[in-house]
């Protein structure tokens, strides 16, 4: 499994912010107090990082990934209720968009949750 210690960290993380701050916050006080738990266990967490897409190398889109820890792990977070049914698949689409292979849904729901995602193209490496 690629970056399995860092998303074991993060995850630790992100139980850690949540037994803190609970449920019901906006998604950027859970964003920024995680990235303040990562710093303090030594990682490199950075807010808001814009992505773009290309299409045969002609730039298309520009999106803006919640967290790249590391530069290793693309970390989405969600602070509703339920997760929407594009949630993951938004995720999916951001590692595509990069050369990073793993990503984290984090779900700051009322019950926490977590889904760890590994880019399609190194699961098609391992097909090979």
């Amino acid at each position: 499994m690629p970056e399995w210690d860092r998303t074991r960290t993060i995850i630790a993380a992100f139980y850690e912010t949540y037994n803190e701050l609970g449920y019901g916050y906006l998604e950027s006080v859970y964003r920024d107090a995680l990235a303040i738990e990562l710093r303090a266990r030594g990682m490199q967490a950075q807010c808001e990082m814009p992505v773009r897409v290309f299409y045969k190398q002609h730039g298309v889109g520009l999106f803006r990934a919640d967290m790249i820890v590391d530069d290793r792990v693309i970390v989405e977070l969600r602070a509703g209720a339920v997760l929407g049914p594009t949630d993951k698949r938004q995720l999916v689409n951001y590692l595509r968009a990069t050369t990073l292979d793993v990503g984290l849904l984090l779900h700051y729901g009322p019950d926490p949750k977590f889904y760890r995602l590994v880019s399609p193209r190194v699961l098609r490496a391992d097909e090979s």
